[in-house]
């Protein structure tokens, strides 16, 4: 499982022109998963994101976690983090999970997120065309990889 988390003051995701999700002060994260993610990848990752420290405090130093600041949070699906790009120009996502494996992980994913933090978060509709816009804080953004704990 793979994740791009960006702390944002605001993002939304747009699906058919209707605005389906909409925060400020948060984090938008977009997330990957292969085939061989499991329930201990999901339950590691979702209490890695919420606690980072990666939110001002008030010396204006990074060291302040979502929950610190009550933040909210986006979760869109990306098969496109799973990207293969050695041979040729066009990307091979042979990596990516199809739908049937991806889609019980991604809800998993979002049921132990909205846990972990205490509340609901918003998210895109997976396998959609959506427009993701957001406004990164910083820029703050942050790569984590289950299968690379670095």
């Amino acid at each position: 499982m793979k994740a791009v988390i960006q702390r944002v003051t605001k993002a939304s995701v747009t699906i058919n022109n209707e605005k389906v999700a909409n925060i400020t002060n948060g984090l938008l994260i977009l997330l990957g998963i292969v085939n061989d993610d499991t329930a201990e990848d999901i339950t590691w990752l979702s209490k890695k994101i919420i606690g980072l420290r990666i939110f001002n405090d008030e010396n204006d130093v990074m060291n302040t976690s979502i929950q610190d600041v009550n933040g909210d949070i986006i979760v869109v699906s990306q098969f496109t983090l799973h990207a293969s790009t050695k041979k040729g120009n066009r990307p091979s996502y042979i990596k990516a999970a199809k739908p049937d494996i991806a889609v019980p992980l991604y809800e998993q994913f979002i049921q132990q997120i909205e846990s972990d933090l205490g509340k609901k978060v918003q998210t895109g509709q997976f396998g959609a065309d959506m427009k993701v816009e957001l406004l990164n804080d910083g820029p703050v953004t942050i790569i984590i990889d289950t299968k690379n704990k670095e």
